[in-house]
């Protein structure tokens, strides 16, 4: 019997790359976004079912949950891939920008988990997987929302694990590195005021050394076999680092004490005084 996933995020990216990989091994896909008219390449395929799905519209999330059993009987996965990267000098951003980023990366992974543990309570079976970062395990310069929200996906998720296997379920957290996907466009939030004269220097050495970084972006396949590997290898693991640059990151941070990460990162950003 084939399985099924349900992915948020699905129009560009991880989701997309994900999508498709589940669709390619078997399984039915839920493909879930917030305009799934402009969606042209997941429709076309057999089992997969694209449909609306905005993580600040609660009815929106019922209703794909609802209509993807109603559709293929049974849900097995949920992927919280949604979210996107609001970064910035907290000074210059507005209350608005701060609360959509974590009702986007935070408050929606809640709501859509929420809609669908009943149906994985019923059936004493089902996973949620939810995309993190290794950005919930460190810290950039003027990344204050964006790794917030990741830092609070962690402790979410590992929190939530205990519940689950009451139920007989589980939670797996996939930490991708940089990727090349739509991060750099649409799915990043850059607050700024120039006027905030004292951290432009930061704001500049901050695009400077990003782009020094790019030749390291993963592809977003790399991220999504992760998250296969995650669904299926039945073990109990909870985290799974995704990419070689940032399974190197994740390491160093680990066996560093916070006064030796904090000045090696102002070295790479030149910050050093």
């Amino acid at each position: 019997m084939r399985k099924t996933i349900l992915v948020t995020g699905s129009s560009s990216g991880i989701g997309k790359v994900t999508a498709k990989l589940f669709h390619e091994k078997g399984w039915n896909v839920i493909a879930t976004m917030r305009t799934p008219g402009k969606e042209q390449e997941l429709t076309v395929l057999g089992n997969v079912l694209v449909t609306r799905l905005d993580v600040q519209d609660h009815k929106s999330i019922h209703d794909a949950v609802q209509l993807g059993i109603k559709r293929f009987g049974k849900i097995d996965v949920l992927l919280n891939n949604a979210g996107y990267g609001a970064y910035g000098p907290l000074e210059a951003t507005s209350i608005e920008k701060i609360r959509r980023q974590f009702d986007v990366n935070v408050i929606g992974l809640l709501d859509v988990t929420k809609a669908i543990l009943p149906h994985f309570r019923q059936n004493k079976d089902g996973m949620v997987i939810n995309i993190s970062s290794i950005a919930g395990k460190m810290a950039f310069p003027l990344g204050s929302l964006y790794h917030g929200t990741k830092f609070a996906v962690e402790g979410i998720s590992e929190a939530l694990s205990f519940e689950m296997e009451q139920i007989c379920c589980k939670v797996k957290i996939v930490e991708p590195g940089m990727t090349n996907t739509d991060f750099k466009g649409r799915s990043f939030d850059f607050n700024n005021d120039a006027s905030l004269v004292e951290y432009q220097d930061l704001v500049g050495k901050l695009f400077k050394a990003l782009e020094s970084l790019s030749h390291t972006f993963s592809d977003p396949i790399v991220v999504a076999n992760v998250i296969y590997q995650a669904a299926t290898d039945g073990t109990d693991q909870l985290r799974y680092v995704a990419g070689e640059t940032a399974k190197e990151m994740v390491a160093d941070r680990r066996k560093l004490d916070d006064a030796s990460f904090i000045g090696g990162m102002k070295a790479k950003f030149g910050l050093q005084h």
